[in-house]
């Protein structure tokens, strides 16, 4: 017997309440890649077309506008079984450490899902270097981690997702690849510590013009010409872009890691995980 995927349902929901697949994604803490996937599948599974393109813009079909008002009587029929057979609510602070990358990409979309199923939840953020995050001075600190991790390093976190790590940049600038300009985050970041062991065994002449532990100051010097960084691929932002070029050096993989400490509130800290695995996975 076919069954539909709730999760796609939500996404197809979100798309036409949104007005559009990047909104969507945006409110569900995933690419536009992951979210016109999604939607396809679900295409593919009913054998109807849900959306019409007119511009940039995806406009419901009239299929697409059949199924919407059933979809959100399932998404609710599901939500409510949930509210209906949950013990009590989650409720408690959860204090929440998270590299900046991932805080200004994944982190907006995730918590106002979160914030919305589970209110009575109270989240502390802190953005900082993996490495600072981990330190036993400050690791206790936290109830939930999220940090980046070499793959050959051994860790105490729970792997969620060995994601690539690219090089990244604004795709309107020309690349200066003889001398390649470079933007990063401080000493003490994976990505920086990776980028400059493997261009240090190549000949190309490189330099470092903007250290900046924040996202948004890397990107704002991007946008400006100053060079270019290395991100995991989970955590790019919409407006820049993969580059690959023969004088850029492959970066091989990097690990994404959850730290649940079982602190104050461990059942709390628990289902925060599991958004944090859904979103990083694709929903698979």
């Amino acid at each position: 017997m076919k069954q539909l995927s709730l999760d796609n349902l939500r996404t197809f929901v979100s798309v036409i309440e949104q007005g559009g697949y990047a909104k969507a994604g945006e409110l569900l803490g995933r690419s536009q890649p992951a979210i016109s996937l999604q939607i396809k599948k679900l295409e593919a599974q009913l054998g109807r077309k849900l959306f019409t393109k007119v511009g940039q813009r995806h406009t419901p079909s009239a299929d697409g506008n059949w199924l919407y008002s059933r979809a959100k009587e399932l998404l609710e029929l599901n939500d409510a079984v949930f509210r209906a057979l949950t013990p009590a609510p989650l409720s408690g602070r959860l204090r929440l450490g998270i590299p900046n990358e991932f805080a200004s990409t994944l982190l907006p979309g995730l918590i106002g899902e979160f914030s919305k199923r589970y209110p009575d939840v109270s989240l502390e953020v802190t953005s900082a270097l993996s490495r600072d995050l981990l330190h036993q001075s400050r690791r206790d600190s936290f109830d939930l981690i999220l940090a980046l991790a070499n793959p050959h390093e051994q860790t105490e976190g729970e792997v969620v997702l060995q994601d690539d790590m690219v090089w990244v940049g604004d795709a309107t600038r020309p690349f200066a690849a003889e001398n390649i300009s470079l933007v990063l985050a401080p000493d003490g970041c994976v990505y920086r510590s990776r980028v400059i062991e493997l261009l240090k065994q190549q000949t190309k002449a490189w330099k470092i013009t903007y250290t900046n532990a924040d996202l948004s100051g890397l990107v704002a010097a991007i946008g400006q010409g100053l060079g270019i960084t290395a991100l995991a691929r989970s955590s790019m932002p919409d407006n820049l872009a993969i580059l690959t070029h023969p004088n850029l050096p492959r970066l091989g993989k990097v690990n994404i890691c959850l730290y649940n400490q079982d602190t104050q509130h461990p059942v709390v800290s628990k289902t925060l995980a599991e958004f944090f695995k859904s979103r990083l996975t694709g929903g698979h």
